[in-house]
């Protein structure tokens, strides 16, 4: 079962360091009037031990904690909550503490290879930009989940691009390479959904490395300008057509002058 983080029990550390130091204080004096009531001691050495220890254990829950960190409790092993409030805070001393950041993070996966969804091999690497939202399940849900973040961020990367062509002409179709603003946003979600039960979010995700592997890397380069060629050509292709039609269009719509259709066929010549 996911666990849900909740607040734990805290007060300002401030008070508690008040009351600890002068306890000790008063647990000194007391014990320096042992020498002055000799006999009967036992009231001053029981009210030493206890104010003393009484001090120490208000001292020991006291922590500091720093913007953006937390601290993760558990008593006899069962969680009990987490304190996430900067400053100097009192804690339960006889709970574990658990430090967990909650600053932003960023790492660079590491560049692998894999086959876009033509088939063709390329190279592809991320850089993730994450952050803990829930102390909890960061804590207990998963072994790691630093590395957990990580490998999931690989295994996004790889399913990403093989979703999706490294290049395409078609504007409509999402490209690695083309559209790389919604490529970073498929990342982006795609990572946020893997790590959800690590307790953690995606605040950015980019593609940093994109090519094609080295074995197919020249032959592409040779397709991909092949390509632009045709790509050129048909759009060159597509004015023309449009501009000999708008002629015509004009021509027989203002009635400037009436063509057979040889001259009609001249004229498209000549356009053309």
């Amino acid at each position: 079962m996911a666990m849900k983080e909740r607040d734990a029990l805290s007060f300002s550390g401030w008070l508690a360091l008040l009351i600890g130091l002068g306890s000790i204080a008063a647990s000194i004096v007391a014990f320096v009037m042992i020498n002055t009531h000799q006999q009967d001691p036992e009231p001053y050495i029981a009210a030493g031990a206890g104010l003393f220890a009484f001090g120490v254990l208000l001292l020991a829950g006291c922590a500091v904690i720093g913007p953006n960190e937390s601290r993760v409790l558990t008593f006899f092993g069962r969680y009990t909550g987490s304190v996430k409030e900067s400053g100097l805070r009192w804690m339960n001393p006889l709970t574990g503490k658990k430090e967990v950041s909650l600053r932003a993070r960023n790492f660079e996966t590491t560049k692998i290879k894999v086959n876009d969804l033509d088939g063709n091999p390329i190279e592809i690497g991320a850089v993730i930009v994450w952050r803990v939202v829930d102390t909890a399940q960061a804590s207990f849900d998963v072994e790691d989940f630093s590395q957990y973040v990580h490998i999931q961020a690989e295994s996004a990367m790889r399913t990403l691009a093989m979703h999706h062509p490294y290049d395409a002409h078609d504007d409509n179709v999402i490209s690695l390479r083309g559209q790389s603003e919604a490529v970073a946003d498929l990342l982006r979600k795609e990572v946020n959904d893997r790590i959800q039960a690590a307790g953690c979010e995606v605040i950015d995700a980019r593609i940093a490395h994109l090519a094609y592997a080295p074995e197919i890397a020249q032959a592409m380069l040779q397709r991909q300008q092949a390509g632009a060629i045709i790509a050129a050509r048909t759009r060159i292709v597509e004015g023309a057509v449009s501009m000999v039609e708008m002629a015509l269009e004009q021509l027989s719509k203002r009635g400037i002058v009436e063509l057979d259709p040889e001259r009609k066929a001249a004229m498209v010549s000549n356009l053309l």
